[in-house]
């Protein structure tokens, strides 16, 4: 499901193409892409949920997410899901202002709806990327979480 939604926000999404309306014309080129029927529709599910996130009302911490200075305490599925990497990762971009409490939870989430075993810091990292990008007034934040999934270390690594 994953790759799918990687796939989408490549073609379709980041590259800013016009997305199809039509969901079975987007199913049948998914499939000609060599994805399976049942990830597509968990896929397309999970999309159609981050844009609902958008109104406070659909989840129930946002409406209470407008302090800065909340301290996120993870359940143990979301810390069996998100490393201790991962959660350092999202409390540095809280730290940075590239994430605030509402959109952290819309990744949380966008986190734990993922039909996954396997999760790590770079998957995260495009999650954040797709909220961000479907959050109006974030696109500052959009572009610097962009820099830092796509930034180039410089110099020798030691």
């Amino acid at each position: 499901m994953f790759d799918i939604l990687m796939y989408l926000f490549e073609n379709f999404i980041h590259s800013e193409t016009e997305i199809r309306v039509d969901q079975d014309e987007l199913t049948d080129e998914l499939v000609r892409a060599g994805f399976h029927h049942d990830e597509i529709y968990k896929a397309l599910s999970w999309l159609e949920k981050l844009a609902a996130l958008q109104e406070s009302d659909t989840h129930p911490y946002l409406a209470n997410a407008s302090t800065s200075a909340l301290t996120r305490i993870y359940t143990q599925e979301e810390q069996m899901r998100l490393d201790v990497e991962c959660r350092g990762f999202l409390m540095f971009l809280e730290q940075i202002n590239v994430l605030d409490a509402s959109t952290r939870e819309m990744v949380l989430d966008r986190v734990m709806e993922i039909d996954t075993s396997e999760f790590c810091l770079e998957d995260l990292k495009w999650v954040v990327l797709m909220v961000l990008f479907n959050v109006p007034g974030k696109e500052n934040a959009y572009a610097q979480m962009e820099e830092l999934l796509f930034e180039e270390p410089e110099g020798l690594l030691h």
